[in-house]
């Protein structure tokens, strides 16, 4: 089944891991959480299982995400996930596989560095990076070795990427610390401020999931979370409505629409008219936040798609980079 070593594109994302195998599809998608025991630093559970422990560890066990901002914070904790997630997909083979990573789009020399480092420690034969906005490109499905201009906003757990591609590059990018991790943040603060309730982490994130909306939606829903209150210190029910999720989000959503302007503010002009044509596509899990989509073509006046597999997209895309590996290869000799 396995050749000489695998292919493997990796979107090694703030909130998910997701990795696909040349000739297999995506084969996994995994929460990116890791579990350390602090006093014998051994690493207890990965993924969708350490995701569970988040907020719920006795003091010896940390339940980390080792990645922020889109970037590795906690590099030794990053290597063991990787390690573990190539394990988990390459099983027994003996050849080390190729892994293309997705990045963000304005990370620093040492950032890449680390992630080239983490890679090839936790296992690769061979490293190579690749701009998220250009892997959602090619996930989404578009040709972008033309030469018109598409413009890419991927929003994921971290970091919202914009980017102008035309030629296979990009022209104009921008990258802003601002997509679901902050709206998570924001409905905290909001339910704090406004109930006088502490919730957590994954109740916020429930909320945005199932009643979350940055544009007025015509019945306004309602759900029921768990907290706890700040004055009496113990636990209480609250319902919130959809109307009250407006508020805490649209202040993160404003920051990402004000991006996408400034993008378009310095994009050449024969390329601003191609993406009026085109108009914007969205992908990454953040867009499918309700509302989003209208209130990005209410602001820029300009239409707006959300891409078909909007989570996966990156994770494709990097997937289809893979098919040019050994022209690239080839460049390098």
């Amino acid at each position: 089944m396995f050749g000489f070593g695998q292919d493997i594109g990796i979107d090694l994302g703030t909130a998910t891991v997701i990795a696909y195998v040349k000739g297999r599809g995506i084969v996994l998608r995994e929460p990116s959480v890791v579990a350390v025991d602090n006093n014998t630093n051994e690493v207890l559970a990965v993924g969708q299982e350490a995701r569970r422990m988040l907020g719920r560890t006795p003091g010896n066990i940390v339940a980390t995400r080792p990645l922020k901002d889109g970037v590795i914070s906690n590099y030794t904790v990053t290597e063991k996930m990787l390690k573990y997630f190539i394990n988990k997909i390459c099983g027994k083979s003996i050849f080390a596989p190729r892994i293309m990573i997705c990045i963000p789009s304005q990370v620093t020399e040492v950032e890449r560095k680390a992630v080239i480092d983490a890679a090839s420690q936790a296992g690769a034969r061979k490293v190579y990076l690749i701009e998220e906005p250009i892997a959602a490109a090619i996930g989404a499905g578009l040709d972008i070795s033309k030469p018109c201009g598409n413009l890419i906003v991927d929003i994921g757990g971290g970091t919202t990427d914009i980017a102008v591609i035309s030629l296979g590059g990009s022209v104009v990018s921008s990258s802003i610390k601002v997509a679901g991790d902050k709206f998570d943040e924001a409905v905290v603060k909001y339910i704090k401020k406004k109930h006088n309730v502490i919730i957590g982490e994954r109740t916020a994130e429930e909320l945005k999931v199932n009643i979350g909306c940055v544009y007025p939606k015509i019945q306004d829903v309602e759900m029921d979370i768990r907290g706890r209150d700040l004055t009496t210190g113990l636990p209480k029910t609250l319902t919130i409505y959809s109307s009250e999720m407006m508020e805490a989000l649209i202040e993160p959503a404003m920051m990402i629409v004000e991006a996408v302007h400034n993008v378009l503010e310095k994009t050449p002009p024969e390329l601003a008219a191609d993406i009026s044509d085109r108009g914007i596509y969205m992908t990454g899990g953040g867009s499918l936040l309700d509302g989003l989509d209208k209130l990005l073509q209410e602001k820029t006046g300009i239409n707006v798609m959300i891409a078909n597999d909007t989570v996966s997209c990156v994770a494709l895309g990097t997937g289809k980079a893979l098919d040019n590996l050994d022209v690239l290869d080839g460049k390098r000799r």
